[in-house]
């Protein structure tokens, strides 16, 4: 009895805190709303509030979602050097998202609207027409809160139209 004991209490000391310390890196949800409110926004603080708060969880959009938020973060930041740095990064992660999941709608419609609304010297157009056809073919299939982000877009969008979807 003394020796169960004993095997009980050791796995409480090793294997507990091993178990806490993985449940810090369980993937969690991310409030989609607020996320494309942001990222629709021109508001730097709470993009920037948002990114921190990416930088302390694990969610399966998060490369997608910080790379469109960093370039959104280059249009609303003053130093030219903090532009390009905040550009390059968020397409960095950005693309490779798309690359890595090459059939995630969500993403294609990410790098839409970023592409649709950055500045011609960034040189960031080159998938438009593709993408805006991916989101149009796949609204469907896409889950309601993001069918309703995309609606939203489209009235607004020069390329995605409410009446494509």
């Amino acid at each position: 009895m003394q020796y169960i004991f004993k095997s009980a209490l050791l796995a409480l000391i090793f294997v507990v805190p091993f178990i806490i310390t993985q449940g810090n890196t369980v993937p969690v949800t991310v409030d989609k709303t607020l996320y494309y409110s942001v990222l629709a926004g021109d508001d730097l603080d709470a993009l920037n509030s948002m990114l921190t708060k990416f930088n302390q969880i694990t969610f399966p959009e998060k490369e997608a979602y910080e790379g469109a938020l960093l370039m959104k973060k280059a249009g609303l930041v003053k130093k030219l050097k903090e532009k390009l740095q905040s550009f390059k990064s968020g397409r960095k992660k950005l693309e490779d998202a798309i690359n890595n999941s090459k059939g995630n709608v969500e993403y294609r419609f990410l790098r839409l609207i970023i592409q649709e609304n950055a500045p011609n010297i960034v040189r960031y157009k080159t998938n438009l027409k593709d993408d805006t056809e991916i989101v149009r073919t796949s609204y469907k299939n896409l889950s309601p809160a993001i069918q309703q982000v995309v609606k939203d877009y489209s009235k607004k969008s020069a390329f995605l139209k409410t009446a494509d979807l």
